[in-house]
């Protein structure tokens, strides 16, 4: 199956929201029948690998999720950790002056092929071991947030959730590079998101200003396709394919 292409007027909405986002994420979803030779294509060395585990927060039937709130904790190999309460679909014309000014909220528009969506992400600093205590049950999931996360979660959450009614889903372990493919010009990252069912995601992406967005994702498009890689299969989404699994588990 290939992707959609983008009709004109889904491409002026992209160009809107890129307009009014700080950043934008090119992404491509790689089918785990291709992510041993699309690594070989791009020289990747799985042993420069970093370890991370995702670990999402939602209820049991996703409730969050179908509001468009995301809210998500991450060990990294090393100590560190971070988080993140996010709302996605959003313009960014709907959020307040003091919002934007914010140092810890970001507005970035992921595309990908056939696609894109707009998100606001609401940042935080942790640790490892703080998220693995929550994990383990030895914490509160509000303590892994600060005030301005989670005032950010209540005023965009459905009415009645709060954080500690919600569900641990995961974790997922992942491995992530960052890495400067030969003849690219350009840092890219890829992301092997390893599924307890043995399933797997390959996502390579690269980031730039609003200002670079289309110039870029045309010379991506060109130096993946040179090398062999499908530019125009369908996209996987990483996030729905781990609550969809950890809901299913928790709803038994």
């Amino acid at each position: 199956m290939t992707t959609p292409t983008l009709t004109d007027e889904r491409l002026a909405e992209l160009m809107k929201l890129v307009k009014g986002s700080d950043s934008v994420e090119l992404k491509l979803t790689v089918p785990d029948s291709d992510i041993r030779s699309t690594g070989s294509s791009l020289g990747i060395d799985p042993l420069d690998a970093q370890i991370r585990q995702v670990v999402f927060f939602d209820t049991p039937d996703l409730a969050l999720n179908q509001a468009g709130v995301v809210v998500r904790a991450r060990r990294i190999q090393g100590g560190d950790g971070d988080t993140v309460v996010k709302l996605r679909p959003v313009t960014p014309d709907q959020l307040s002056a003091e919002q934007r000014r914010s140092p810890g909220l970001g507005v970035e528009v992921d595309a990908m092929p056939g696609g894109f969506v707009c998100s606001a992400s609401m940042k935080g600093a942790s640790t490892a071991t703080n998220v693995r205590q929550v994990v383990l049950g030895n914490a509160e999931i509000r303590s892994l947030f600060s005030k301005e996360q989670r005032a950010f979660f209540k005023e965009n959450s459905p009415e009645g959730i709060k954080l500690k009614d919600l569900s641990i889903l995961g974790p997922i372990n992942i491995l992530k590079l960052k890495f400067n493919p030969e003849g690219f010009g350009r840092k890219m990252v890829a992301e092997l998101w390893l599924y307890p069912d043995g399933s797997r995601i390959l996502e390579l992406s690269t980031k730039c200003v609003s200002t670079e967005a289309f110039q870029v994702a045309a010379e991506s498009r060109v130096y993946l396709t040179d090398r062999g890689i499908d530019v125009s299969g369908e996209q996987q989404t990483k996030t729905k394919t781990a609550l969809e699994y950890f809901s299913s588990l928790l709803q038994g």
